[in-house]
């Protein structure tokens, strides 16, 4: 019986104070489980990408070691093959909002063990023009929080970090013009926020409930924040996120499974936590059950 092949990518950035060591322990267990291992650690940012793309096709399953970004990195890469190996994942960075959606474990150890026992999981991958993301791509206020927060922040404060650049982001809040058709809807105004997401977790400051989140229906939630006209708006809708009621008439909350968005002004987004330029026209769609991981 010929022997399965394993690749881990790992960042050895990400979580910086996290101990390395119980990596050692995740290899011998997947050994111990027949597997042939291959480590490659990740020099500069896209080089996940390129490693995925590489020599993903010649593995069995590829296992994404770090944070969000890193495992946004390998799904890009393995996107572009025909032929995708099982994805896995052992989050070790400062904030894992993917793997807290998936209850993956941020012990390598407990993940890996549940990896290894585990039956494949189908996912919805989402593109963003040429790009790809898995769980979230959103634009304007705490959008640049995700990758504006310094990676020693990241490592010393974690979540907290995260908070702190979206405190500073109150004092630039502004509303985006925008265009935006859904699954035929179409919507044009003026929004604080948009996320569109296949997550329990946006950018790590907004819950939705795990029972209206389905991972592999084909469908994003689409979340937007309309720019409030006066003070009893704002307050409305300040309580309406507080308190999750995305179905409230302050907010816009959507199932869907495509949108084009259009722009003229300049529109930086975030997909996965790293930082994706402004574009005039941005086609989004779900790529239903496009990869299979191991949960």
């Amino acid at each position: 019986m010929t022997q399965k092949k394993l690749l881990f990518i790992v960042n050895p950035r990400a979580g910086r104070n996290k101990s390395r060591s119980p990596l050692f322990d995740v290899i011998a267990l997947c050994s111990e489980a027949g597997y042939l291992i291959s480590v490659h650690k990740t020099t500069a940012p896209g080089d996940a990408t390129q490693t995925a793309q590489r020599e993903g096709g010649n593995y069995d399953l590829v296992v994404a070691v770090g944070g969000d970004g890193t495992l946004n990195e390998v799904i890009t890469g393995l996107m572009s093959l025909e032929q995708r190996p099982l994805l896995g994942y052992l989050p070790q960075g400062s904030t894992n909002d993917f793997a807290a959606s998936l209850h993956i474990s941020d012990h390598p150890v407990t993940a890996a063990m549940s990896m290894l026992r585990s039956t494949p999981r189908a996912l919805d991958i989402g593109r963003w023009n040429e790009r790809s993301f898995v769980y979230v791509a959103s634009f304007g206020a705490f959008t640049r929080t995700s990758y504006a927060a310094s990676q020693a922040a990241k490592n010393a404060l974690g979540h907290f970090a995260y908070i702190l650049e979206g405190v500073k982001d109150l004092n630039t809040l502004r509303p985006y013009h925008i265009r935006l058709t859904a699954d035929g809807e179409v919507l044009d105004g003026e929004y604080l926020f948009g996320a569109v997401c296949n997550s329990t977790s946006i950018g790590g400051l907004m819950k939705l409930s795990p029972e209206r989140v389905v991972l592999d229906d084909g469908k994003f939630e689409m979340l937007l924040i309309p720019n409030p006209k006066n003070p009893l708006e704002l307050q409305n809708l300040l309580l309406a996120l507080v308190n999750q009621q995305y179905d409230s008439p302050e907010l816009i909350f959507r199932h869907v499974s495509s949108l084009q968005l259009e722009t003229e002004e300049e529109l930086p987004w975030s997909l996965d936590g790293e930082y994706a330029p402004s574009v005039p026209v941005v086609n989004i769609e779900n790529r239903c059950r496009a990869l299979s991981m191991l949960l």
